[in-house]
């Protein structure tokens, strides 16, 4: 009984499925014949909308001579003409069919299924400032509102666009005699493409450029179903630039090969979507001013690995590689959107052969590395994390394996001559000045050891600290620049060593491109682990050929300059007062009054620095009698300004920051690197004079004097100090 039971339900449940499905046929079929009836209504209808958008959005004029169904899902047009009002024609197609997919249309998708393209030619012509393209660019009110939604899902949004891209490419595909050109008031470029053919998903075609100028070959699969492709785009030329870059920009660009995978898409669920492919090049040439003063080959690299899209970050997974010549490396990069700006960044290689990495440097690119050979391996890992609004919690890490590394031969920088005399070259603005020689035959030579101990220690505070300790860099000032430039929003303070500002005053030219810092970074590297030459013979030759004023170079010549001295005579104050205009040393002589004294507001930088040295056991206790030598510093006479028609002795004295001295003091590295050095009551109240008066403000029987206030320092202090010091130097008058 049981039995028939079940198999009574069963039986039932296949027959309302069987009727089901029955009429579902049916009312498809009544409604294809019925869109069938009325295809022809509906085509005109769509392209009647079509006319009224482009008319209205974008005020141009669609104009269609013929148009027919062809079959069940095709449709041929002919004579399309693209007409911006007032404006040159921008396309013109003689004859095209089109057909789409039944199935991707019920859902609302429209896929292209085949395309037959004959004589068709888009113009782009620009006159003055006005174009006939110029529609592609404006942005509408729809797509302003949803991109700066800030809850927008970037995998949703990625994946509409990925089927866009391959819904519009056709399973089948023959276009024939297709023109596309470009011409405004100085250029004009054109390429025709003969045939393109997808068959099967097999894809070939041709581009020329201009009459036969040049010839390029796009071939590979297409399955535009599945999402996939495999291409490839090469030459039958070599070294054919591409056009309009060079022309429009400045920028040089050809390439034996560049290919392109996208093995699949997975759409993990609606906020992700990850993208697994390649991508690579075969001798890619650029040349741009700003990228190099040369032509930059980049060798044979390939990238694979997955693209992850979330709902609000981008990320390169940890698993992709990239691989130039022999030489191979992992990156990995997220950025995060939302809710807080984050990036990521990691670099790791495996222990390689430090060769391999020197080899696969583009050619023309590190000019300074250029033929150099090393020996041994080398294994590196970086690690940076940032939150834009927290820049304080900046995670940066760089560590390199070179402990068997060894330079066999140095390359077009030679890192050895820095051992024996050699000529330098001082550079102004890009243009070489003259020529010095760094040795004892130049008389302006000076040995370290007869350069003021003063000197030495006050630059090495300044600009260095570390420099005796560290291998070249100084990882605390790199994170300090990076926190200071991001909250600055702009570059403010730099992290560079005595040994970087060596190697591009000596080995770098004076081109500022944007690659210029990377190949300072790399012939440091090398210098450092090297240990061919010395710490002290860096520094010595750093003193004989860094700027100090208007075509002063080396110490000898800043010392005779400023104050008529020798090296060996500079004082304490002298030396901080060099050491302070270094980073900006054309600046020099504004900082003097017209007597010849230094202006008030040098005061706290020498007190600055000054404490640091004496508590830091470099200079002694007694050496703070005359505020660290602030009043024994006095420029020669013929440097003088011009005494002034009315002199206001506050204005000499005058307190405020002066931008140019204290933007970085000088780039910060002595105090931000200096662990456990504390300034003086004195010297903080000093660096916000706003709040001076409140916070030291006394009884009427306690007025100070200026000085006493330049000093920061009350009646007691200044009658004990008076006491201790009897022989201290007088003030200068006012």
């Amino acid at each position: 009984m049981s039995n028939r039971f079940i198999t009574s339900l069963k039986s039932r449940k296949w027959r309302w499925l069987y009727i089901t499905l029955a009429v579902f046929l049916i009312l498809v079929i009544a409604v294809s014949v019925y869109a069938y009836q009325k295809r022809d209504g509906m085509l005109m209808g769509a392209i009647n909308k079509a006319k009224a958008k482009l008319l209205e959005k974008y005020d141009m004029d669609l104009k269609i001579q013929y148009y027919a169904f062809q079959g069940i899902n095709a449709v041929q047009f002919k004579n399309i003409q693209l007409l911006p009002k007032n404006r040159a024609p921008l396309a013109q197609i003689n004859d095209l069919t089109v057909s789409v997919k039944l199935w991707p249309l019920l859902f609302g998708d429209v896929k292209l299924g085949e395309v037959i393209m004959d004589n068709a030619t888009v113009s782009l012509v620009k006159k003055d400032s006005i174009s006939n393209y110029d529609f592609l660019f404006k942005k509408q009110k729809k797509d302003t509102i949803e991109n700066d939604n800030p809850k927008q899902n970037l995998a949703a949004l990625a994946d509409r666009l990925l089927k866009n891209v391959f819904f519009k490419i056709p399973n089948d595909l023959d276009l024939r005699n297709f023109e596309l050109s470009y011409k405004d008031d100085s250029t004009s470029q054109r390429i025709v493409i003969p045939s393109a053919v997808i068959d099967g998903g097999d894809m070939e075609s041709k581009f020329l450029l201009n009459d036969h100028e040049a010839a390029w070959n796009l071939t590979g699969t297409i399955d535009s179903d599945n999402q996939e492709c495999d291409l490839r785009l090469f030459s039958d030329k070599k070294e054919v630039n591409l056009p309009l870059l060079q022309r429009k920009f400045g920028l040089a660009v050809s390439f034996d090969e560049i290919s392109f995978r996208l093995d699949k898409a997975n759409r993990r669920n609606k906020e992700l979507l990850e993208l697994h492919g390649q991508w690579g090049f075969k001798n890619l040439k650029v040349n741009h001013w700003r990228i190099s003063s040369k032509d930059v080959i980049f060798p044979e690299a390939t990238m694979q690995g997955a693209l992850k899209i979330g709902a609000s970050s981008i990320e390169v997974s940890k698993e992709s590689t990239v691989q130039v010549k022999d030489f191979v490396f992992s990156p990995y990069l997220k950025y995060i959107h939302r809710p807080e700006k984050e990036i990521f960044l990691a670099i790791h290689t495996d222990k390689i052969k430090a060769q391999d990495f020197f080899d696969a440097l583009p050619v023309g690119l590190f000019p300074g590395l250029d033929g150099i050979q090393v020996e041994g391996h080398i294994q590196y890992d970086l690690n940076f994390a940032l939150e834009f609004k927290r820049p304080d919690k900046l995670l940066f890490s760089s560590k390199m394996d070179d402990r068997d590394l060894q330079v066999v031969k140095w390359g077009e920088a030679n890192i050895g001559m820095l051992n024996t005399p050699f000529t330098y070259t001082a550079y102004e603005d890009g243009k070489p000045m003259r020529e010095i020689v760094v040795g004892p035959q130049n008389p302006n030579f000076t040995p370290l050891d007869q350069i003021s101990r003063y000197m030495q220690i006050s630059l090495i505070n300044t600009e260095d600290p570390f420099f005796f300790k560290h291998k070249g860099f100084e990882e605390k000032a790199f994170k300090l620049s990076i926190v200071t430039n991001i909250k600055e929003k702009g570059f403010k303070r730099g992290a560079s060593t005595i040994s970087m500002q060596l190697v591009k005053n000596v080995f770098l030219n004076r081109n500022k491109t944007v690659v210029r810092k990377l190949e300072e970074i790399l012939l440091v590297w090398l210098m450092e682990r090297s240990q061919q030459v010395s710490k002290k013979r860096m520094y010595e030759v750093y003193l004989n050929v860094i700027e100090w004023g208007n075509n002063v170079y080396g110490i000898t010549e800043a010392a005779r300059y400023y104050f008529g001295k020798t090296p060996a005579q500079l004082g304490l104050g002298e030396s901080i007062f060099l050491s302070s205009i270094v980073p900006r040393p054309k600046k020099g002589l504004n900082f003097f009054d017209w007597t010849g004294h230094l202006k008030g507001n040098m005061l706290r930088y020498f007190n600055t620095y000054g404490h640091i040295m004496t508590k830091t056991g470099q200079i002694g206790i007694d050496s703070t009698t005359s505020a660290y030598g602030f009043y024994e510093v006095v420029l020669q006479p013929h440097l003088r300004a011009a005494r002034p028609a009315v002199i206001d002795s506050i204005d000499t004295l005058d307190m405020g920051d002066d931008p140019l001295l204290f933007d970085d003091l000088g780039e910060g590295r002595a105090v931000d690197n200096l662990e456990g050095v504390s300034l003086p009551k004195t010297i903080k109240k000093m660096s916000h004079p706003e709040k001076q008066d409140e916070e030291t403000a006394e009884p009427e029987k306690h007025k100070r004097s200026i000085f006493d206030k330049i000093l920061g320092r009350n009646k007691e202090e200044k009658e004990k100090t008076e006491a201790e010091t009897t022989n201290a130097p007088k003030k200068p008058q006012k």
